[in-house]
């Protein structure tokens, strides 16, 4: 679908000045939540269909997008006003300030997992700095997609945010575009790819990619409240969220009532047979199923399955699974899971599991489950991640105002809050001097001065 207005044209848009002023910023804000409440029941069913999530979870999509809104309603004009920088004594009565201006027009690429919110999170702080945008869905989500295109164009002109639908040619085409910022939500394998055609215009990028996000759980943890907690989090649209966690680190001591604990919640939330449960998300395409499902039979063939198991590939659906893995080769370290499949791992101590952590690539989330605040230092101390959540999951995505974005090969830049309006948003160092005081000391001839400078400018 080619674009219906030229970037070049919603770029000047920018530099004319129209988006400047807070009160554009602030309107075209009214226009996303008018669209979104008009859209509502839309949304349900869009995101049914896709990925058959439950209204509840549908519903949290919504949720995060208005207080996004809500948030930068309340903040975005102390975050636009100019901060003032403190000057050295040389240059007074000079003032120096910096200055957030937009950056033009931004690209957003969605993903599929959460096809709503994590298109339209990232598009409200595009539109808080004063941006144009152009979105591009995941076609993975195809009714989330058609519904996006809708839903922006009611709300907005071509000009201001238009949608681009496709698969990945269409991507390819828009990345051949210059524009200003591209954001890209999915996986590190596309996010190279971004990033090399990003490179060729010299364009800035964010990119959010995931991978795998361990829990740990020491023996002080509560271990009631913690499996209630592991398994909401994991079975969240049905394993497919980019901060759900990957794998468990349990500590000997309370490895197996852990385990049990975990296959009484997952009984409690979804019933004796998971896939039939009006609670549980499917996996959104063949191949996703295929992968996992691979996974899966290959545990199972090794005797690893601790609890679950069941999958229908004609319903893509597949229950919350707990596998026992020994080594950090077993198949299910490999890559993000990215689905409903849980594995276990004994470790001694917190030492053993730092270990574990630090031996792979940077996650976008880390999780520890202890009652000991020496414990949860010495993890945020020993290791590096995105963001770190303590005693809970998924969590911390929640908060507006808390910076959200990975590190190495989790992603690189945040948003959420004025994390995403700075993010999008080019800070201007200002400095402005008055015709009066012209010290002649640093013009030449430069004569016998440079003691005199010596003993100013220190």
């Amino acid at each position: 679908m080619p674009l219906r207005t030229p970037v070049s044209q919603q770029r000047q848009l920018v530099r004319d000045g129209h988006t400047r002023p807070m009160a554009w910023r602030l309107e075209q804000l009214d226009r996303l939540a008018g669209a979104l409440d008009a859209h509502e029941a839309a949304v349900f069913e869009a995101l049914a269909r896709d990925l058959g999530k439950p209204e509840v979870e549908a519903y949290f999509e919504l949720v995060a997008v208005r207080q996004e809104i809500a948030l930068v309603r309340k903040r975005l004009r102390r975050w636009m006003a100019p901060k003032p920088v403190p000057v050295p004594l040389s240059l007074r009565p000079g003032r120096a300030e910096v200055i957030a201006e937009p950056l033009g027009c931004v690209l957003v690429i969605g993903p599929w997992n959460y096809p709503l919110l994590l298109s339209l999170q990232p598009l409200v702080s595009v539109l808080a700095a004063g941006n144009t945008a152009v979105l591009k869905p995941s076609e993975h989500a195809p009714a989330t997609a058609a519904l996006l295109e809708r839903l922006i164009s009611a709300a907005f002109e071509p000009s201001t945010v238009q949608v681009v639908q496709g698969d990945g040619t269409a991507a390819a085409a828009l990345l051949q575009e210059h524009f200003d910022h591209i954001f890209f939500t999915g996986g590190e394998r596309v996010g190279r790819l971004v990033m090399a055609a990003a490179a060729q215009h010299l364009t800035p990028v964010t990119l959010e990619l995931g991978g795998k996000s361990p829990a740990v759980v020491l023996n002080d943890a509560d271990l009631a409240v913690t499996s209630r907690r592991l398994v909401w989090g994991k079975s969240l649209n049905a394993g497919q969220t980019c901060i759900a966690p990957d794998y468990l680190l349990v500590q000997r001591g309370v490895s197996a009532p852990l385990i049990q604990r975990l296959g009484e919640r997952i009984q409690h939330c979804f019933g004796a047979d998971p896939l039939t449960s009006p609670d549980l998300a499917t996996i959104v395409n063949g191949a996703q199923f295929e992968r996992l499902q691979r996974l899966l039979q290959g545990a199972q063939q090794r005797g690893q399955v601790l609890f679950g198991g069941q999958s229908d590939p004609e319903r893509r659906r597949m229950a919350p699974t707990l596998v026992r893995v020994d080594s950090p080769d077993d198949p299910l370290m490999e890559e993000e899971l990215f689905g409903p499949l849980l594995p276990v791992v004994e470790v001694d101590d917190l030492q053993q599991a730092m270990a574990w952590i630090n031996g792979r690539p940077k996650p976008l989330a880390l999780y520890l489950f202890s009652k000991s605040e020496q414990a949860q230092r010495r993890l945020l101390e020993g290791t590096s991640s995105g963001g770190v959540c303590l005693n809970d999951v998924v969590m911390q995505a929640s908060v507006p105002e808390l910076p959200f974005g990975g590190v190495g090969n989790s992603g690189m830049g945040t948003y959420h809050g004025e994390a995403g309006f700075l993010t999008f948003s080019h800070r201007r160092s200002v400095l402005r001097r008055p015709f009066q005081l012209d010290v002649p000391l640093r013009y030449p001839p430069y004569g016998t001065r440079l003691p005199l400078l010596r003993a100013l400018l220190r």
